[in-house]
């Protein structure tokens, strides 16, 4: 692909400002124009080092209104960032709906820079690959514009910029040890450039190679890429505007798979054996919690299952004997005016834990194939979509070395209707129970089909889920907390072995 670039081309000073000045005023019209067609854009900036990018952002900005971007400039990853998936400093910076964010220098920074200085293993590379496509591919299905620039220019002529930059105590800085020695090993750069190109040059996300020799010329370049981006956003927007997909149907097929009606909700233990257990569980628990701090392995648990399941239970049994310096519970509640303008797993990817720390979910990233599948909160294609989606996040927090647990609790519906009357009667318990939780109950069946489907579908080696027969509540909190005991031993086990 580069090899094939024009690096000469240049452009006169007249023409530039004439360009500029007709691509300012456009790019300051679609931007106002996005906004109120509520489409969110990141522009990444990536290329060679003394390529321009910071003077071509400055360049490009100069046509918009600052109330409407951010600009992020992607540095060496902090310690903060280092204890998370590589992936999640950038889904954390999503613009919302209407705005744009721009990058200078992105996620691609650790198959190309990283790579070159040896911090990514070659075998890792796939892996990096497939996690960064998933990740533009999810966000453009949610109505993303990313437009990504690489800006290129030849070994002789960064050279010699370099050596203009040292040549000055203010710009000296600007140059490390780091850029002279790709400098150096140009073609070996280039080459991980190149492979880095091919890999993630998708029709959702193409790159557009920029000619950065002739600054003029870069800048007229891109400017008009970006106008032509959003200009073609707004098109497909508008052709969109009075077509909606079908809400979701439900399903009723005879023969749909079925994993729900082979569970045993007979399984129980009294309550001398719950107390003995939990007890002897929950010791455990406490030792490993400060084993995986110390190993610094992150967990993710996330707990899904039926209204008056015992989810509540169950975690409160599982965090009796955490440090509570060490986890934390966020519990799921509808989407708030901020979450429902950023992709519907933004939300979610914000509360990531670190590394050694442990994240409890009450109700998931799982909404979008359960709730919102049912009450018809999204289309059809969307809840479809999710589930892929949701794979490949878990995917990327396991591959990061995080251990991913989810929990159905699951009650028949006899015992549900038992256990709401009884919160009815108890005052202490009435806040627990609302109009909502009967309305649901008609729809049990639709429920249990979609569950149905999202355990198979997203039930992966990486992120197992793991149905906890709940009818009796002292089983199902022994459950849990033995499969979480079970889950942290065994990776421990996988840590040392490595090491």
């Amino acid at each position: 692909m580069l090899e094939k670039i024009d690096l000469s081309k240049n452009i006169d000073k007249e023409t530039y400002k004439k360009i500029k000045k007709e691509q300012s005023e456009k790019l300051g019209q679609l931007q106002r124009q996005c906004k109120e067609a509520g489409i969110p854009v990141m522009i990444v900036f990536e290329g060679m080092g003394a390529s321009g990018k910071g003077t071509q952002i400055n360049h490009l900005i100069q046509a918009l209104d600052p109330r409407g971007f951010d600009v992020y400039a992607n540095d060496k990853s902090t310690e903060e960032e280092r204890m998370r998936p590589f992936l999640w400093r950038f889904f954390t910076k999503l613009p919302a709906h209407g705005r744009i964010a721009v990058f200078d220098r992105s996620w691609y920074r650790q198959v190309t820079m990283e790579r070159f200085a040896g911090k990514i293993e070659e075998e890792d590379l796939p892996a990096a690959f497939h996690d960064i496509q998933s990740f533009e591919r999810q966000l453009t299905d949610d109505g993303m514009v990313i437009i990504k620039l690489f800006l290129y220019i030849s070994r002789q002529e960064q050279k010699k910029r370099f050596k203009k930059l040292d040549s000055s105590k203010e710009t000296s800085w600007r140059v490390s040890k780091e850029d002279w020695k790709r400098n150096t090993e140009y073609d070996r750069f280039i080459n991980i450039c190149e492979e880095m190109l091919q890999n993630t040059d998708m029709d959702y996300a193409p790159w557009t190679i920029i000619e950065a020799e002739d600054k003029d010329f870069a800048a007229a370049k891109i400017m008009s890429c970006v106008a032509e981006c959003l200009e073609d956003a707004l098109n497909k927007k508008r052709l969109n505007v009075g077509t909606k997909d079908k809400d979701a149907p439900v399903r009723s097929e005879s023969f749909q798979p079925g994993v729900l009606s082979g569970v045993d909700l007979t399984k129980s233990v009294t309550k001398e054996e719950y107390k003995k257990e939990i007890d002897r569980l929950q010791k455990k628990l406490e030792f490993l919690h400060s084993q995986i701090y110390r190993m610094r392995i992150p967990v993710v648990l996330g707990f899904e299952g039926w209204d008056a399941a015992g989810k509540g239970g169950a975690i409160r049994r599982l965090t009796s004997h955490l440090d509570p310096r060490g986890y934390k519970v966020y519990p799921t509640a509808a989407p708030n005016d901020i979450e429902r303008v950023h992709h519907y797993l933004w939300r979610f990817w914000i509360h990531v834990p670190k590394a050694g720390h442990i994240a409890i979910f009450d109700r998931t990233w799982y909404g979008r194939v359960l709730v919102e599948r049912v009450e018809g909160f999204c289309t059809e294609s969307k809840w479809k979509q999710a589930y892929q989606e949701i794979n490949e996040m878990e995917n990327h927090m396991a591959n990061a070395g995080a251990v991913v647990l989810k929990f159905w609790l699951h009650i028949d519906k006899d015992e549900q209707e038992r256990r709401f009357k009884e919160r009815q009667n108890n005052p202490l318990k009435q806040w627990k129970i609302t109009e909502e939780d009967w309305r649901n109950r008609e729809k049990w069946d639709q429920y249990e089909s979609a569950v149905n489907e999202m355990l198979i579908r997203t039930s992966t080696t990486y992120a197992p889920w793991v149905v906890v027969e709940g009818n009796c509540k002292y089983y199902a909190r022994v459950k849990v907390l033995k499969t979480v005991v079970e889950a942290l031993e065994d990776k421990i086990k996988e840590v040392n072995n490595r090491t």
